[in-house]
């Protein structure tokens, strides 16, 4: 190879480089739902694995952690012991945790009887996983959580598996 070629293949290896890099950066940005979004979250009529309906209305006024999994999901499955750990800790400031499950309520129920939480599992199927693109994750992927203030205000969100510290900082700063 001359000189030529190798200029040409560093500089295309460069804009690889470059387009991936802004490419990642893009994708792995949320947005924070509307307020017409936080409506129709709370207006959902919400089941949990066996069947029962669940009031939303009883999450007003709270700070909600609202985290969007699925059961095949390595990441989901990888933080829900930190989910679960946060809501025990943080049950008598107000905090809720509701995990909504992009999956069948067959093997949701499935999941939780290997794995239980002490958070709420709620049924989302293809509702959950439209509603979540609603709130802000425009890629529609998983895991996705939203936390919604006590006024309803969504005031943080992240695509992608979350840390206890960085769940710790964004719900104190909810409170």
């Amino acid at each position: 190879m001359n000189r030529r070629q190798w200029i040409i293949i560093t500089l295309i290896s460069l804009l690889a480089l470059l387009a991936g890099v802004f490419s990642s950066h893009w994708i792995s940005k949320t947005g924070l739902a509307s307020e017409p979004a936080i409506k129709a979250f709370f207006a959902n009529s919400w089941k949990t694995p066996d069947g029962k309906v669940v009031n939303s209305a009883d999450w007003q006024g709270k700070v909600l952690v609202v985290n969007f999994w699925a059961s095949w999901c390595p990441p989901c499955v990888e933080e829900m012991p930190t989910l679960d750990l946060l809501q025990k800790a943080f049950l008598q400031e107000n905090v809720l945790f509701v995990g909504i499950g992009i999956d069948s309520p067959s093997n949701i129920r499935e999941f939780l009887e290997k794995t239980p939480v002490s958070y709420s599992i709620l049924i989302g199927g293809l509702e959950g996983s439209a509603l979540s693109k609603q709130m802000g994750n425009a890629q529609g992927a998983l895991p996705f959580t939203v936390i919604i203030n006590s006024k309803g205000k969504a005031v943080y969100s992240k695509l992608g598996k979350i840390s206890e510290d960085e769940l710790r900082k964004a719900i104190k700063s909810a409170i």
